[in-house]
């Protein structure tokens, strides 16, 4: 596993933020990929838009050490009331979104950027969610880090997992 840099995000990092929202789209096999524009709708677009301005933001973005690029980021919002997200619980837990560039995945980048998240988040709430088909090869991931299943509606492939601190 290589050791990447892991640094606060800040709000000059919306533009990278709404990559890494489009590269955390699963897409099943045989399923074509929505495109880019998809995290412009306001399903997507409230995890990340002016993120750093929202009480409750925490979010880290990995940088490759030989080339400066950044390869990853993990982030935290509050969405509650009309702006709820997929991964709703209640309006004291924030949404995990998480995700790698596609070059660098399976280098352990997401553990990395999770495991600086967790030490954060366990400060300021007392746990965390998310919403991830059970196909999709990070749910495993979750599973390993602690995340269990709480939610899963009818005719939803997703389910709604927490993690507690």
């Amino acid at each position: 596993m290589s050791t990447y840099s892991i640094i606060p995000l800040t709000s000059a990092d919306e533009p990278f933020l709404a990559e890494m929202m489009y590269q955390a789209i699963f897409v099943p096999a045989g399923t074509e990929a929505p495109p880019r524009s998809v995290v412009e709708a306001p399903a997507l677009h409230k995890y990340f838009a002016d993120f750093g301005t929202q009480s409750g933001d925490i979010g880290y973005k990995a940088i490759n050490p030989q080339t400066g690029n950044l390869v990853g980021a993990a982030w935290l919002r509050l969405l509650s009331g009309d702006k709820k997200g997929y991964g709703y619980v209640d309006d004291q837990t924030p949404e995990l979104s998480i995700a790698t560039a596609p070059a660098h995945r399976g280098q352990g980048i997401g553990t990395q950027l999770l495991d600086q998240l967790f030490t954060a988040a366990a400060e300021h709430y007392s746990a965390i969610s998310l919403s991830v088909w059970p196909e999709n090869p990070a749910y495993r991931l979750y599973q390993r880090l602690g995340f269990v299943v709480v939610k899963q509606d009818e005719g939803d492939p997703a389910v709604t997992m927490i993690k507690y601190f």
